[in-house]
């Protein structure tokens, strides 16, 4: 749905074509979005530019995929602009197999982006979801996703790196959160790694800084399923400890109107209100499309009255 001046509204999902794991970045007059699924002129990972996050004019893809031995599948694009450069983290593997993160790099935030040749996960046994964050005093961190094969929820947790310049991390591989709940579910009974787990996943982190505070929204459960949810964790410490509320998830499945939302990410617009961008599946669950919902905060932390379906009101 366009918007005009006089009625600015918007209704999910705002990207008719598959896009999922969407992230967007806000330039000085326009925004770009980066997402999975979509190779578009050889290239993997859709751009998108919009000038109000509801109509979106697909301009390329970002990345030349290269090293093919390393995998056939990109996931999860999120972008970082440092200097007047970009930087595309993302992982490359096989399927659910053998995922590592790796970082790109382009003077446009359009690309065409180039591998860097470096391999920042090379401790892990299999890593997602990248998501570089930058602190107000300058310093670098980078989220994201690995399996870890002990505790008492075996599964996808999420970890924390700090990134020393753009293409290299500390090697600190701090856990951020471990799953703690049914919810987060991914298969019962599932055989890797040579064994069976009751598998849980946490995954695409997005961290932000409100009010002192830093939160960590992420997603947990199975993408597949109707049980995928958002949900976060605050910490005075983009290091941690993570503390999770007793709460409700922040976005789940609304039956007959929207399944399995999640992956988001965080954008202020200009006006400066927050956003949450996030994927949800259509109802023949063909495709992950990407959706939009107001992020608001109080004292209590984030709340949203997504996922919504409705035609909703575009806050500035």
């Amino acid at each position: 749905m366009s918007t005009t001046p006089a009625a600015r509204w918007y209704r999910n999902p705002v990207y008719d074509g598959y896009f999922a794991d969407p992230f967007v970045l806000r330039l000085q007059d326009h925004y770009v979005a980066y997402g999975t699924g979509s190779v578009v002129d050889g290239r993997v990972f859709a751009v998108l530019t919009s000038p109000d996050l509801v109509t979106w004019t697909r301009v390329g893809g970002a990345l030349q995929p290269e090293n093919q031995e390393l995998g056939t599948d990109f996931w999860a694009p999120e972008v970082a602009e440092t200097d007047g450069s970009f930087w595309l983290y993302y992982s490359q593997g096989f399927g659910d197999a053998r995922h590592h993160l790796r970082v790109a790099h382009s003077e446009s935030a359009y690309g065409p982006f180039v591998d860097t040749g470096v391999d920042l996960t090379p401790q892990e046994l299999f890593a997602i979801d990248p998501h570089p964050f930058r602190d107000v005093d300058g310093s670098w961190y980078l989220y994201y996703a690995r399996d870890v094969l002990d505790g008492e929820r075996v599964g996808t947790q999420l970890a924390v790196d700090i990134l020393p310049t753009m293409t290299s991390t500390a090697g600190l591989s701090q856990k951020v959160l471990s799953p703690t709940a049914d919810w987060q579910i991914f298969s019962r009974g599932r055989q890797i790694y040579g064994r069976t787990y009751d598998w849980h996943t946490l995954e695409g982190p997005a961290v932000c800084r409100r009010n002192d505070r830093y939160y960590c929204l992420y997603s947990g459960g199975s993408y597949l399923g109707e049980g995928y949810s958002v949900a976060w964790a605050e910490a005075k410490h983009p290091l941690g400890p993570w503390v999770e509320p007793d709460a409700s998830p922040l976005l789940k499945t609304v039956p007959g109107h929207v399944r399995g939302p999640g992956h988001n990410s965080v954008v202020t617009t200009y006006g400066g209100t927050d956003m949450l961008v996030y994927h949800a599946w259509d109802e023949s669950v063909s495709k992950r499309m990407m959706c939009i919902d107001p992020l608001l905060w109080d004292h209590d932390g984030p709340h949203t009255q997504g996922p919504s379906w409705e035609p909703q009101r575009l806050p500035s």
